[in-house]
C-alpha cells in the first residue's frame, strides 16, 4: 500500500464514520491523517513503528497504531465493521452535490432509503419535503444531482484514464513483438472525461501480444480475446480495446480511431469531393481497391490539401477550414510555460511552504511563481487574516532578495462574496501584485444573479484574474448557472485574465469557451491550483486543454517573462 492508497483508505473510514453519526472530531482526525500521509515528502518504507507515525503532524498514538495495522494487514477491524453496518448505497449518495453525510443519514434513518434508485423515486414522490434539513429546493437539487450522476456514469477523469493508457502502452511497447503502439480515441484528443481507452498496435505476433495484454496486472476481467481485437476491463472500471492493424493501415487507423466522429465525417466528405474514399484501412482513389502508400497522418492530411491538424483540435470547430487556409495556430506546449500562478501554501490549506514551492519551481526550470492563498472568508481553508498577509509578504520580500533569476509574486485568491464585493478592504487588496477572484459559495444563484455577481467583482480595480470561472467539478458537480459569454466580454472590457484551472477534477475553463475568450483578446493563465508540490504537475493537463482551446504561447499569461508579467499586471491595475 503506497501513500495515496493509505490516504484514500483513511478518507473512506472518515466518510463511513460520518455516515454513522460519529463524533466530528474523530472523523476529522482520520481526514487530517489522510492529508498528512498523502503529502509526505518520502515513501512509507521508512515508517516501521507506531512512533514513526506518531511523530507526524496530527497523528496520535492510537491512530498511529491503526495505521500500522492497515499497512501490515491491508485492512482494519473498524473498517470491516463499518462496511458491514453501512449500506454501500449511502456512500454513493454522497456523490450528489449538496448531499452531505447528515442528509444522507436522514433519508436513511427516516425513509429507509439505501440506494440512488430509491432516493430518486422518493424525490419524484415528494417524500423529502417534510424531512428536517430538506424542502422543495433541496429535493429539486437532489433530483438534478441524481440525473447528473446517471448521465456521467461510465465516464472517467482524463488524468486517470491517461495514466492507465500510458502504463499499458509503455509495458506493451517493451515486448519485442510490438513494432508500434499508440493511444487513440478521446484520450488523444484530450477530452476532459472519457468512456474508454483505445490502443492500436502493429505486430507480426498478435497472439503473443494479445496474451500479454489480457494478462496485464491492471486487467480485472477479459471481455473479448481475439488475434485482431481484444477488450478488457481494468481494475479502475474502464474498458480498453486493443486493435492490431498492418503497418500500412496504421496511420489511417490512428486517424480514424482518434476521431472525433464529426471531424472524420467532414474529412471523409472532403476526400469524396476530391475523388477519394477515406476509411480506417486507407485512402483509395475512386473505384480502386489499393490505398495510397502514406506513412503518417501528416501525409494523409497533405494528400487532402490540408496542413496537419493536431489531435486536440479534431472536433469540427473550424480546424479543417483553418488547415486548408494554412492558418492553424502554433499550439502552446509545456516548454512554453515560464511560471505558475494559483499556489496555496501552508499559510492556508496547502501542504508546502513558499520556499519549498519556489525550490520545486526552479528545479522545473520556471522563472517565477504566484502565491495565492485563500482569503479570510474561506475559514474552512484557513483563509488569511490581515496579519498573516503582512507576515507572508515579509517572507516573500526576503526570499526575492535571496533568489537569483527567480521571482515570487504576491497574490491572494479572494472569495467573490454573494453581493459581488471582494474579501478585503481596498487598502489591503492594494498590497498584492495580483488578485485572483473566485466563487466558493452560494452556487445556486440564478444565471442573471451569478453573472452580475462575477462581473461586479471583475470591475474592482484590484482584480487581476478570474479563477475556475464556471465552478464545475467534473463528474461530480455541474457548472453553476452563469452567462460565460457575458463574462468573457467583461474580461475583455476590463483587461481581466481568465484562469484555465488545471486541477484534473476541474479543468475549468471549458475548451469551447477558451477559443471564444481568445477571439475577444482575453489572456488565459494556465494555473495548477496547487496545494502540494506534486500538484504543480497539473500544468501539463492544463496545457493539453489550452491546446484544445486553440491557445498559442502568446495567448497564455505564464508563457511570458517575469518582467512582461509585471507590466501586464500593472496595466490591468491602472486601466
Amino acid at each position: 500500500m503506497d501513500k495515496k492508497e493509505l490516504a484514500s483508505f483513511l478518507e473512506e473510514i472518515a466518510t463511513l464514520l460520518e455516515l454513522q453519526g460519529e463524533n466530528p472530531f474523530k472523523c476529522n482526525a482520520y481526514r487530517a491523517a489522510a492529508q498528512t500521509i498523502e503529502t509526505l515528502d518520502r515513501n512509507l518504507e521508512g515508517f516501521q513503528t507506531v512512533e514513526d507515525f506518531a511523530r507526524l503532524k496530527g497523528i496520535g498514538k492510537s491512530l498511529a497504531e491503526k495505521i500500522l495495522v492497515i499497512l501490515q494487514t491491508g485492512t482494519l477491524p473498524l473498517y470491516q465493521e463499518l462496511k458491514q453496518r453501512i449500506p454501500s448505497g449511502l456512500v454513493e449518495m454522497l456523490r450528489i452535490a449538496g448531499m452531505g453525510p447528515k442528509r444522507v443519514r436522514t433519508v436513511y434513518e427516516k425513509l429507509g432509503i439505501i440506494s440512488l434508485g430509491e432516493l430518486e423515486y422518493a424525490c419524484r414522490e415528494n417524500r423529502l419535503l417534510e424531512l428536517p434539513g430538506f424542502g422543495v429546493k433541496i429535493q429539486e437539487n437532489t433530483l438534478k444531482g441524481i440525473e447528473y450522476l446517471k448521465k456521467a456514469q461510465g465516464r472517467f477523469h482524463l488524468h486517470k484514464a491517461l495514466a492507465a493508457a500510458h502504463r499499458l502502452q509503455e509495458d506493451l511497447a517493451k515486448l519485442p513483438q510490438v513494432d508500434r503502439i499508440e493511444t487513440a480515441g478521446s484520450i488523444r484528443r484530450f477530452k476532459e472525461t472519457v468512456k474508454d481507452i483505445d490502443l492500436l498496435i502493429t505486430t507480426a505476433k498478435p497472439a503473443t501480444v494479445m496474451n500479454a495484454f489480457t494478462s496485464h496486472p491492471l486487467v480485472e476481467s477479459i471481455i473479448a480475446h481475439g488475434e485482431t481485437k481484444s477488450s478488457v476491463r481494468l481494475t479502475m472500471g474502464i474498458n480498453v480495446d486493443l486493435r492490431v492493424v498492418t503497418k500500412k493501415e496504421f496511420p489511417f487507423a490512428l486517424l480514424y480511431f482518434t476521431g472525433s466522429r464529426e471531424h472524420n465525417i467532414v474529412l471523409r466528405g472532403r476526400a469524396q469531393k476530391q475523388g477519394y474514399k477515406l476509411n480506417e484501412y486507407g485512402l483509395f482513389k475512386r473505384q480502386s481497391t489499393k490505398s495510397l502508400d502514406l506513412k503518417s497522418e501528416e501525409e494523409i492530411y497533405k494528400a487532402l490539401g490540408l496542413s496537419y491538424i493536431p489531435p486536440e483540435l479534431r472536433e469540427d470547430q473550424g480546424e479543417i477550414q483553418a488547415a486548408e487556409q494554412g492558418s492553424l495556430p502554433q499550439l502552446v506546449t509545456l516548454k512554453d510555460l515560464r511560471g505558475s500562478f494559483h499556489i496555496h501554501t501552508t499559510s492556508s490549506d496547502g501542504a508546502a511552504t513558499i520556499k519549498e514551492f519556489a525550490a520545486y519551481a526552479q528545479k522545473q526550470g520556471l522563472e517565477y511563481l504566484g502565491i495565492s492563498d485563500h482569503s479570510r472568508s474561506a475559514f474552512y481553508a484557513n483563509g488569511l487574516s490581515t496579519e498573516k498577509i503582512l507576515k507572508q509578504h515579509r517572507e516573500i520580500d526576503a526570499l526575492n532578495k535571496s533568489l537569483k533569476g527567480f521571482h515570487i509574486f504576491k497574490g491572494i485568491e479572494s472569495d467573490i462574496l454573494p453581493d459581488g464585493s471582494l474579501d478585503y478592504p481596498e487598502d489591503i487588496l492594494a498590497l498584492f501584485d495580483f488578485v485572483i477572484i473566485s466563487v466558493h459559495s452560494k452556487f445556486k444563484m440564478t444565471k442573471e444573479e451569478m453573472t452580475k455577481r462575477i462581473i461586479k467583482a471583475m470591475e474592482n480595480p484590484h482584480t487581476t484574474m478570474l479563477g475556475h470561472p464556471t465552478g464545475r467539478l467534473l463528474l461530480a458537480r455541474e457548472a453553476y448557472e452563469v452567462d460565460m459569454e457575458a463574462i468573457i466580454q467583461a474580461a475583455a472590457q476590463h483587461g481581466i485574465i481568465i484562469e484555465l484551472n488545471a486541477n484534473p477534477f476541474r479543468l475549468d475553463l471549458d475548451w469551447r469557451y477558451i477559443k471564444k475568450a481568445l477571439d475577444k483578446g482575453v489572456l488565459i493563465s494556465i494555473n495548477p491550483d496547487a496545494h502540494s508540490l506534486k500538484d504543480m504537475k497539473f500544468a501539463e493537463l492544463g496545457v493539453g486543454l489550452a491546446r484544445k482551446g486553440w491557445c498559442e504561447p502568446r495567448h497564455v499569461l505564464n508563457s511570458h517573462s517575469a518582467s512582461d508579467v509585471k507590466k501586464i499586471f500593472g496595466k490591468i491595475h491602472t486601466s
